[in-house]
């Protein structure tokens, strides 16, 4: 077997081992389709307040930039879609956000990878990356053939679904590099038909300034009154795009014990979350995503919920 292949399969068969869903990968290099469409989105403001989106233009385009002498994008999925959801008619938190900090239990099982590669391949140089630094994770799955980009611009695959956290490594080790797949969204509107803020402008282009997630953890202000009435009870992001996804009915339970949530989470109804205190909510979200709202955020939310 040559190198490249025997490396790589040593490669995606550790990351099964770590608990990822599926590796993919591609070679590290500019993102030529992918420039004109982020100086598109930015162009139209379509950011928002996230202003950090407009840093970094060229590092998020070319990881040669990010990472010296790059010749792979390794690009992971991490399943995150939970066993037991909230009680039904209360106020609502992204799937996703559940357990604990995504950053932190993916970015450790990476660092592992990391290890492995060292240890079994040889000294590399490389860098983990999990949604806190300029790249286009997407994209780069995509490319490296683990889904397509879907009409809600979330990544998404025939076999799990969307409900998944996507992660890269990017390392100066060549490999064996995968080939995109096919779209298979088809004739189907579901995702911008169910939207209730319009977010979805265009075939895969979402208005980030409009989209609940933005205003519920990443807009610092007050949240726009136009919009009062249209957030169908999500306080902490929204899943409304992807529970109405058909691929997601083939979505499967993950098996992180982190990503459990805390059991009052499940179970709290309108009245305990119009009621909670900083100590419920640093004992429900101790180590989750959610306190990146802070409890004066979370309040904020509900109130305009109200």
């Amino acid at each position: 077997m040559a190198t490249r292949e025997l490396h790589t399969k040593l490669i995606k068969s550790e990351a099964s081992r770590l608990g990822f869903l599926s590796c993919g990968i591609s070679r590290a290099e500019f993102l030529e389709e992918e420039a004109p469409r982020l100086e598109r989105y930015l162009n139209q403001g379509m950011h928002g307040e996230m202003g950090y989106m407009e840093n970094y233009f060229d590092k998020r385009l070319d990881p040669t930039k990010l990472v010296e002498g790059s010749k792979s994008v390794i690009s992971l999925l991490f399943n995150y879609y939970p066993e037991e959801k909230q009680i039904e008619n209360t106020y609502k938190v992204s799937k996703y956000a559940y357990g604990q900090d995504y950053h932190h239990v993916i970015k450790s099982k990476l660092r592992a990878l990391q290890e492995f590669i060292s240890e079994e391949i040889g000294e590399i140089n490389g860098r983990a990356f999990v949604d806190s630094a300029p790249v286009l994770d997407k994209a780069w799955a995509a490319k490296s053939g683990l889904g397509w980009i879907g009409k809600h611009t979330l990544l998404l695959s025939q076999q799990v679904g969307s409900f998944y956290f996507v992660a890269e490594l990017i390392v100066d080790l060549e490999l064996e590099y995968d080939s995109p797949v096919t779209d298979h969204c088809g004739s189907c509107t579901a995702c911008i038909d169910a939207c209730p803020t319009q977010a979805i402008v265009a075939d895969r282009v979402v208005d980030g300034s409009k989209c609940i997630s933005y205003f519920t953890i990443e807009l610092k202000n007050e949240i726009p009154m136009e919009f009062h009435g249209k957030f169908d009870d999500w306080m902490f992001g929204c899943d409304i795009c992807q529970d109405v996804c058909p691929w997601n009915r083939f979505s499967k339970p993950h098996s992180e014990p982190l990503f459990d949530p805390h059991p009052d989470l499940l179970s709290m109804t309108k009245k305990d979350w119009e009621e909670i205190t900083e100590d419920v909510f640093r004992k429900v979200f101790q180590k989750s995503a959610v306190k990146r709202t802070k409890f004066s955020g979370l309040k904020r939310n509900i109130e305009f919920l109200k």
